[in-house]
């Protein structure tokens, strides 16, 4: 059986005297790759926070590569884990590159001083080209498109060599093709590194990677299911999680979603 990565116990929240998660319990383990799925509020960015050790729970116990939070060092747990947030703080007109490298450092900017090594520099263009930006990795910045800027975070989630990859809502205002495009990067992460275990936060089922192993479906801060993927995201678990009658399929590994509408009702003309 493969190493526990993340492993969450009866793990409840409560911030301003309401509960944030209920009695959560969690296990990813090495190689799995877990989705979040659940409506806005769900507590869906909260667990996250949890396994990017990020937060305390108010109750029970969260273990993060083998060290319980509240008894480690968190900034120096943090640099073993990737972070991908569509919302990344940049304000300077960085290169790819240079962003990329600011996955060593653990910085946003560039530290003042700081000059990258020959291996360094090695390591950031070959993990620029692994997600297909080769081409762009002098480009700046301000001028990468989301899809780009969204690939460039993966790479520099990647620098820092995680056992743990934490995607929070990635495919955030991607038109179709940069989706399809972000989906093929993190699905070709699988086969590159078959030990790293990676957490994706959605609400879109359309957004599930093809290597999606397992999923927990969350709704008001408690599980509405959990477990490998093909049984935990159905048409009775997400209708339930998101209180509408939503129809799940699947075909060719992606997975859709649409209202479930009575065959009784007439169709307009």
């Amino acid at each position: 059986m493969s190493a526990e990565v993340v492993r969450l116990d009866a793990v409840s929240l409560r911030r301003d005297g309401r509960d944030i998660l209920r009695e959560i319990g969690l296990v990813v383990r090495a190689g799995e790759h877990w989705a979040l799925l659940g409506p806005n509020g769900a507590g869906k960015s909260t667990i996250l926070g949890l396994c990017g050790a990020r937060t305390h729970p108010s109750s029970g116990t969260a273990e993060v590569l083998g060290h319980r939070i509240g008894r480690v060092d968190l900034q120096e747990l943090r640099r073993l884990i990737g972070h991908v947030d569509p919302r990344h703080p940049l304000r300077s007109p960085l290169t790819v590159a240079e962003v990329v490298l600011t996955g060593l450092t653990g910085t946003i900017e560039t530290p003042m001083r700081w000059t990258p090594t020959h291996e360094q520099l090695a390591l950031a263009h070959r993990l620029i080209a692994d997600v297909g930006l080769a081409h762009r990795s002098e480009a700046r910045w301000p001028t990468l498109s989301q899809g780009e800027r969204g690939r460039a975070l993966i790479a520099r989630a990647l620098a820092g060599e995680p056992r743990l990859l934490l995607l929070d809502e990635p495919m955030t205002g991607l038109d179709v093709a940069a989706r399809e495009q972000l989906l093929e990067t993190i699905d070709a992460l699988a086969h590159r590194d078959p030990r790293l275990a990676s957490i994706l936060v959605t609400h879109h089922l359309e957004d599930l990677p093809e290597t999606t192993s397992h999923a927990l479906v969350i709704a008001g801060g408690a599980i509405t299911a959990i477990g490998a993927v093909e049984e935990a995201v159905t048409t009775e678990t997400i209708s339930r999680a998101f209180a509408h009658p939503i129809e799940v399929t699947r075909a060719g590994g992606r997975w859709a979603a649409r209202t479930q509408r009575d065959r009784r009702m007439p169709v307009p003309a």
